[in-house]
């Protein structure tokens, strides 16, 4: 048998990347940092942050496009890639990154708690805000419906 799976929950270390292939498709890049903490035989406490280069893919890539922040926390679950490429250099060279299958929102910058029940506007595609009024996000709640769920009820 064999197992390749992730499991990040950290902060975004920048905004992510959001592009669009030749092909179309929508891919999204993002860095993640997870810290270590832990207390050293001189009973001294210790930290080490890891970073991660993490691959977002198609609708997914589009809603992290869209609402994740530096700073945020977020969760992300998926299984690891190594690639080759060739840098500008003309070298060729090989990096290893996380290819993301799930998602999940955690607290903004500054935001107490991780709840994903935002209601602040999307990131807008030009340097200036929109000034509007924020927009409220739709969520669902499985703990408060009493019928179906519909699909047209789905937010994304």
């Amino acid at each position: 048998m064999n197992v390749n799976k992730v499991i990040l929950v950290g902060r975004l270390t920048r905004d992510p990347e959001l592009r669009t292939t030749p092909s179309g498709q929508t891919v999204t890049s993002i860095s993640l940092a997870t810290n270590n903490f832990w207390t050293d035989k001189n009973g001294q406490k210790q930290e080490k942050t890891e970073f991660h280069n993490i691959v977002l893919w198609g609708k997914t890539a589009e809603v992290a496009g869209q609402y994740l922040v530096k700073g945020q926390e977020a969760f992300f679950e998926g299984r690891l890639q190594t690639r080759a490429y060739t840098g500008k250099d003309g070298v060729e060279r090989r990096t290893t990154e996380i290819v993301a299958e799930t998602m999940q929102f955690g607290s903004k910058p500054g935001a107490g708690g991780g709840n994903s029940n935002y209601n602040s506007a999307p990131k807008q595609a030009s340097p200036q805000r929109n000034n509007a009024a924020p927009e409220k996000i739709p969520t669902i709640n499985l703990d408060e419906e009493q019928g179906e769920i519909r699909l047209e009820d789905v937010p994304f």
